[in-house]
């Protein structure tokens, strides 16, 4: 039997938010925290475990408990939430910082490297005014970014790119062409200041 037409019309409009709301969903990125156990040491996380500092001295190892998540050679860090699929985008506050790398890095990556120097991860780093893509502990340079207070990353999966972003443009200044064999979570390294993480953003318009 057909339905009277206000009734109709109230579920059709109750079915559009149903809808808009999924389609919003699926544009937002990944949101993420940063996992303490992954930790290195010298780091600590702030704000929620969305920020990370890094300390000259650092926890005493011993007082850490024992992981083996933890990295224990190099100042990196992972996020708790891994991708498989999908694109996702994700900003970065890194004006408090002069020495840092951020990317994306196989969740299961030895936890003796960093990010950067194995084939597993890939990175923009950032050191000495510089920034440059590593993989495999091979630089190439970039051009045009500058010192911004805030980058973006974005992430596309079955694309299989990693770029960084310029926030105030809004536009790609560099694409990594990755080889991701399985999930992979965002990942942070860094030997001076702090990093401030944004995740559950919306890919921006035009990217």
């Amino acid at each position: 039997m057909a339905l009277p037409f206000a009734r109709s019309l109230c579920l059709c409009r109750r079915g559009a938010k149903r809808l808009g709301v999924a389609v919003a969903d699926a544009r937002r990125g990944i949101s993420f925290k940063l996992e303490e156990k992954t930790a290195h040491s010298s780091l600590a996380l702030f704000k929620g475990d969305t920020g990370v500092k890094y300390g000259i001295v650092g926890l005493e190892p011993t007082k850490l408990a024992l992981n083996v998540e933890r990295f224990r050679e190099w100042a990196v860090v992972l996020a708790d939430t891994a991708v498989t699929s999908g694109r996702h985008y994700w900003e970065v506050t890194v004006k408090r910082s002069q020495q840092f790398r951020i990317g994306v890095a196989d969740v299961d990556m030895s936890r003796d490297s960093c990010i950067g120097v194995d084939d597993r991860s890939w990175v923009f780093t950032y050191a000495q005014r510089k920034w440059h893509t590593m993989l495999a502990n091979e630089k190439a340079p970039i051009e045009g970014m500058g010192q911004p207070e805030k980058v973006g990353l974005l992430l596309e999966y079955e694309a299989q790119k990693l770029s960084l972003v310029d926030v105030s443009r809004v536009a790609v200044v560099h694409t990594l062409q990755t080889d991701f064999q399985g999930p992979v979570v965002p990942a942070f390294a860094l030997w001076d200041g702090e990093l401030l993480t944004h995740s559950g953003l919306e890919v921006p318009k035009g990217l």
